[in-house]
């Protein structure tokens, strides 16, 4: 859905309704991988340079038709030759691109001709397709000659496909909107402390500006975020809300506000939907995504209106519910979700799907012009899940064991990367060692070896195995990052002995790649228990100058929580084993003055087993369970399930695992805490050098590598004690640096520290 230009108007992307007019026939993605957003780009300034002084790029186009308003920007047109282009980038062989794709596109610059020779008075106009091959950089050019006439008679059939729907959508936004401007909150009142969080996203939402709130739990963040981005989005004729968590229990939190938020409304047409990740929502992942393998795929664009409409009239659409209205229709309920995208009111997904470089809804937001707000639940985590999505790595052994099963037709690229990977390797004269750069000959030979496999793919769809299409999307992905290297990144490789080495482009700064992002949104909320300090977040993230913070008081009080500091015992690596009897008999004294479930944190599997052996031995009568590696997904449930109403003994976790945030164990359920740690990141040469890289950009790079991210692990650790205002409970922070002035204030104010 777009946003209306006026009461009386719908506006539509060329794009968008070529889209939902002109597609048809199966779901074919063996035409791919298309060429990265940079790689598009690139051709289509290659192409435009090519071109002589005349040619006009990016021309900005509109028309009418009833109560629709279309607009685009078509790609170039040469006054000369009276000849729009639509350039379109790809790879492979061209002669393999399904019809139907042909066909979309034809359709989009018919469209697009129709609006310039409107615009410019002309009574017949050279329609072009321009593909260009990135590999060869060859044009291969398609053109036709149409009547003003004719292309008028095409764009009003289009149009008149899509007015119905359109026509539907403007009654259900101003159905929604209006039921918006009224709507009440979903409880008798507000939580303490929700208010001031409500407030200021609205504020935030009515400003067009971006706002970091640290609130703490138990205020009810989640309805405290979506209620007032609702309330404020008719105003700012908000196309659409996305909420973006980093776990799946964030996920059901929203949807479960925003079925609660409906329930208080019933008249209120809300449409939510939940992005669920290709590989969980496959119906068969053993098949290809084209019509001759996957029943899913055959017949999709046929089929899809259908069930679009079905899924538009189910309003609500979690994962089983998406699940249920493709099968009802055998269409795939991954490329169904997507489709779904553009028809939703609110969003629900990972932060992927708005931050990551290839974001579907940032690039569904650019394109079609939506004006959004976006929450991001849990944000403390933004930093390191955003570094990840902009890094890039590659092993060697990989590469190695490849090269003995790739196809003939690959060998040669794939001894090339081999070849120059080792000639890396000799100028090495240690295990770690940073560049500078990333060496020109060896990304070459990576692009060279990529554009060979992808050449292979078109022409064996069938034949990639698991291991080469691996090492295929993580090349492309390191030649991608590769593009975009720049001072936010580091280039690094880390020798493993037989194994070879691991290249690695590590990402520190995301704030390049997310300025844009934010930009992009009409309001960006970003909210945690732990944001504490504002400045590290915004700076890392790149947030805009005029970001709003806020510090939510917290509705629980200092006689709910006893926080003893334990400055007396040190938990620094060289004086762990000195440490391992005190923090013993410190967990036996509190267990025996109040007994009760507790969690106790460590900063390593290693420390934690052998506190835990030890503390078995002097103290066989208190119950103990550890967490384990790698838990799996029932053995995380399994330890949690031991703590109960009734339930008494101690549970051993490492700090920033599954156990350390996220998890809600309210009343008799966790009565007490220990951290035995700071948290603070391991010293090794990775983060030393990351270390420097934030004092050249920042100024302080210890705090900002080691201190913050440590601290705001205890701090969510120690959050797990109190969850309710009727909560009561005592954390014990073990360690001499815990009296330190700078780490003091890196503690919630509410605490009141013995």
């Amino acid at each position: 859905m777009n946003a209306a230009a006026s009461s009386s108007s719908y506006v539509v992307a060329v794009r968008t309704l070529c889209e939902f007019t002109a597609k048809q026939g199966d779901l074919d993605l063996r035409f791919t991988p298309s060429p990265t957003a940079q790689e598009g780009i690139t051709g289509h300034a290659v192409v435009a340079s090519r071109r002589n002084a005349s040619y006009e790029s990016e021309v900005s186009l509109s028309g009418s038709f009833g109560h629709l308003l279309v607009r685009g920007r078509a790609d170039g047109y040469d006054p000369g030759l009276n000849r729009l282009e639509e350039v379109k980038t790809f790879r492979g062989d061209l002669g393999r691109m399904p019809e139907n794709h042909r066909h979309l596109h034809w359709a989009q610059v018919r469209i697009y001709g129709h609006l310039l020779c409107q615009s410019r008075q002309l009574d017949e106009l050279q329609l072009a397709l321009v593909y260009y091959d990135i590999g060869s950089q060859k044009e291969t050019l398609l053109t036709e000659h149409l009547t003003a006439g004719l292309l008028k008679q095409f764009f009003e059939d289009h149009c008149a496909r899509f007015l119905a729907w359109a026509e539907q959508e403007m009654a259900h936004r101003a159905m929604r909107d209006a039921q918006l401007l009224t709507l009440p909150f979903p409880h008798a009142d507000f939580r303490p402390g929700q208010r001031v969080m409500a407030e200021a996203v609205y504020k935030s939402a009515t400003s067009g500006r971006c706002l970091l709130a640290q609130a703490p739990t138990g205020i009810g963040k989640t309805i405290g975020s979506l209620f007032p981005m609702l309330k404020a989005s008719p105003g700012q004729g908000m196309d659409k809300i996305f909420f973006l968590a980093a776990k799946t229990s964030g996920r059901a939190l929203a949807l479960d506000a925003v079925t609660r938020i409906k329930q208080s409304a019933p008249l209120l047409p809300l449409r939510v939907l939940e992005l669920v990740a290709r590989d969980k929502a496959c119906e068969h992942p053993d098949k290809a995504c084209h019509g001759e393998s996957c029943p899913l795929a055959q017949g999709f664009y046929d089929r899809l209106p259908q069930a679009r409409k079905a899924a538009i009239e189910a309003g609500g659409l979690d994962r089983e519910s998406l699940r249920q209205v493709a099968a009802s229709h055998q269409i795939c309920p991954y490329y169904l979700s997507q489709e779904m995208a553009s028809w939703s009111d609110v969003i629900v997904g990972d932060y992927n799907y708005y931050f990551d470089v290839s974001a579907m809804l940032y690039g569904m937001t650019s394109a079609s012009q939506w004006r959004v707000g976006v929450l991001v639940d849990e944000a403390h985590n933004m930093i390191d899940r955003a570094r990840k999505m902009y890094s890039a790595e590659m092993t060697y052994i990989h590469l190695k064991s490849l090269r003995k099963t790739a196809p003939p037709a690959l060998k040669r690229g794939l001894d090339r990367v081999s070849r120059q990977w080792n000639a890396l390797g000799k100028e090495q004269d240690c295990d770690y060692q940073h560049y500078p750069e990333i060496p020109e000959a060896f990304v070459g030979a990576l692009l060279k070896a990529v554009a060979d496999i992808t050449d292979y793919m078109v022409d064996h769809p069938a034949a990639m195995d698991s291991h080469l299409q691996q090492f295929y999307f993580d090349a492309l992905h390191f030649t991608r990052m590769a593009e975009l290297f720049g001072s936010h990144s580091l280039f690094d490789i880390t020798r493993q002995g037989a194994h070879g080495s691991t290249l690695c482009i590590r990402n520190i700064v995301p704030a390049p790649f997310l300025e844009q992002r934010f930009a992009a949104a009409r309001s960006t909320v970003l909210f945690s228990a732990t944001l504490n300090p504002w400045h590290f977040y915004s700076d890392t993230l790149g947030m805009p100058a005029d970001t709003v913070w806020i510090d939510v008081p917290s509705p629980f009080t200092a006689d709910q929580l006893k926080v003893q500091l334990v400055t007396g015992i040190s938990t620094r690596f060289q004086h762990r084993e000195r440490s391992l009897a005190p923090i013993a008999d410190l967990i036996a004294l509190q267990y025996r003055q109040r007994a009760g479930n507790y969690l106790m944190f460590f900063s390593s599997y290693d420390y934690l087993q052998k506190v835990a052996t030890l503390f078995a031995e002097r103290y066989p009568e208190i119950p103990l369970w550890l967490q384990a590696r790698s838990m799996n997904e029932q053995e995380r449930e399994d330890f949690l399930a031991r703590f109960t109403d009734t339930s008494q003994g101690v549970g051993f976790a490492v700090l920033g695992g599954s156990f350390a945030e996220g998890i809600d164990l309210p009343g008799a359920r966790l009565i007490g805490a220990f951290i035995a740690t700071l948290g603070l990141p391991q010293i090794n040469p990775v983060n030393e050098q990351i270390m420097r890289r934030m004092g050249e950009i920042f100024g302080n790079g210890y705090d900002y590598t080691y201190l913050y991210p440590g601290m705001q692990k205890v701090v969510q650790a120690a959050g797990r004690v109190i969850r309710t205002q009727q909560d009561r409970g005592v954390v014990y922070l073990i360690d001499d640096r815990f009296a330190r002035p700078e780490i003091k204030q890196l503690l919630p104010a509410w605490w009141q520290l013995a």
